[in-house]
């Protein structure tokens, strides 16, 4: 009886490395696909666009990210910042901001009302009212852009049938290891699953690493307002807007975020937070995601089949694939040549984010800016004391 149960369980694990290898050949080929795309040229007219960007507390590099959207190759545009509290130590470095740019139309916005348990959210709806043009960009405080960004990703929105653009992005790491481990897991898994979702069934969703839209189709979905209680506003809003017929297109450019300098227990929340987002907006594509963990699946197919070759020879091919993924699309894709120094920590990370998946389907609490919530239905709402 013991003898057919490790049987059993050594096939399925053989079973999973299988799946785990047919998607890493999956990314491969979606990131060529990707590479391939061909670029767009800026329309002969570039209509003005509003930069939203949220603020609360300080990240690291945050002036110089600021001051790449203050140098953009574009003929007309405004950055909004938005704050809940006066004090906020971010308000310093949007007023030197705009001392050093006096040219540049840079307003900062005082929002005191809480209209939903997403204070980010909340901020952007008392925000817009300001922001004088249709065409709209929202990214966090912690991206930093190349002088060409505003050209390259409002291309798209020249097209009537594309309603939102969004953009992959890499993490400039910090020092510490759960820093490091960030950087790796963005450039050589999440990026990856995003790209074989575009090539699967097309994004129907943002990443906050950029969103640009009209306001017409934001007003359509009922505004910011209708997002303020979510968790996942990137996801929520291009899946809406997605809803509404309109492409949410992938744009070639890749943004960079810089990491905060992570303990371990900062990033394990942070990726637990993350997974049970995702976990609530995607079940049955979460669910699915237990597949990708290749390393983890070859390993138990080792032990199970008591070091037999064959699962020897199924190890050391599941961890080519796996690095020839990373690199490709780490490397090549995405040009992170941070989380390129970090690769010998894969198996690591890989470990992580299995327990970390396991972990997520365990509860609904998340840790979110000082505060704990529940999760439900990809709402937030304050967890009882």
């Amino acid at each position: 009886m013991i003898y057919q149960t490790v049987r059993a369980l050594e096939i399925i694990a053989a079973l999973a490395t299988t799946g785990s290898l047919v998607y890493y050949a999956l990314g491969l080929w979606s990131a060529a696909n990707f590479l391939r795309t061909p670029k767009r040229a800026a329309p002969a007219s570039m209509a003005p666009v509003s930069i939203l960007k949220p603020l609360k507390g300080t990240d690291p590099e945050m002036y110089e990210n600021f001051r790449s959207h203050c140098v953009q190759d574009y003929p007309e545009y405004e950055i909004i910042f938005g704050v809940s509290e006066p004090d906020d130590p971010a308000v310093k470095l949007v007023e030197q901001l705009k001392t050093e740019f006096p040219q540049r139309a840079i307003q900062l916005i005082v929002c005191p009302k809480q209209l939903g348990t997403n204070t980010k959210v909340s901020n952007l709806a008392q925000m817009l009212p300001q922001a004088r043009y249709d065409h709209l960009i929202v990214n966090d405080s912690d991206i930093r852009v190349e002088p060409d960004y505003l050209r390259r990703v409002l291309a798209p929105l020249a097209d009537s049938r594309t309603g939102l653009v969004t953009c992959l992005y890499r993490g400039a790491a910090n020092s510490t290891l759960g820093s490091r481990l960030e950087s790796l897991g963005i450039s050589t898994d999440f990026c990856p699953g995003v790209l074989v979702a575009r090539q699967l069934e097309g994004i129907k969703f943002a990443l906050g690493s950029t969103m640009a839209f009209r306001r017409r189709d934001l007003a359509a979905i009922g505004g910011f307002e209708a997002l303020a209680d979510y968790l996942s506003d990137d996801y929520r809003l291009g899946n809406r807007i997605a809803a509404l017929g309109l492409k949410v297109e992938l744009s070639n450019v890749v943004v960079e975020t810089f990491l905060p300098r992570y303990t371990m227990r900062e990033f394990l929340a942070h990726q637990l937070r993350w997974a049970r987002a995702v976990r609530d907006s995607r079940p049955w594509g979460y669910l699915g995601l237990g597949i990708t963990f290749g390393l983890v699946w070859a390993l138990l197919t080792l032990i199970l089949a008591g070091g037999a070759g064959w699962a020897w020879e199924l190890l050391f091919g599941t961890a080519a694939m796996r690095l020839a993924v990373a690199i490709f699309i780490g490397g090549r894709t995405l040009r992170d040549r941070h989380a390129m120094r970090w690769l010998p920590l894969i198996p690591l990370r890989d470990a992580i984010a299995t327990l970390v998946w396991l972990i997520s389907f365990a509860g609904h609490t998340v840790s979110w800016r000082g505060d704990v919530f529940k999760l439900r239905d990809g709402k937030l709402r304050k967890a009882s004391p």
